[in-house]
């Protein structure tokens, strides 16, 4: 969805790749397509740890969150970048949701008979 947002900004403000500069708002999709990118290793991983060592309905729930969230995310960016804060600050709080799940599994696998 993010990619094709930037390939629909690219079209409508004749921005040609590999240039990502150009009308403000074609930045703003750009970066924000490439902010969830960029967490979306981190947040695969956590989620796949903490569903298998934690609960998968809990990580589930969390990541169906965080997915939301980055949405937000997205669709505030495009509009200001202050939009962006909301929906990046419950996105980070989820990631760290799926570490302390995910830990708190690792840890009672590891250490409990």
């Amino acid at each position: 969805y993010f990619a094709l947002q930037v390939i629909y900004a690219r079209r409508k403000y004749k921005i040609s790749p590999p240039e990502t500069k150009g009308h403000p708002e074609f930045e703003r999709i750009f970066r924000a397509q490439a902010n969830c990118s960029e967490y979306f290793p981190i947040f695969v991983s956590l989620l796949w740890v903490a569903g298998i060592f934690f609960h998968q309905s809990v990580a589930a729930v969390c990541g169906l969150l965080y997915l939301y969230t980055r949405f937000k995310y997205f669709q505030g960016y495009a509009v200001a970048a202050q939009e962006r804060l909301g929906p990046m600050y419950a996105s980070a709080r989820l990631l760290w949701l799926l570490l302390g799940l995910a830990v708190v599994g690792l840890l009672a696998h590891f250490l409990l008979p």
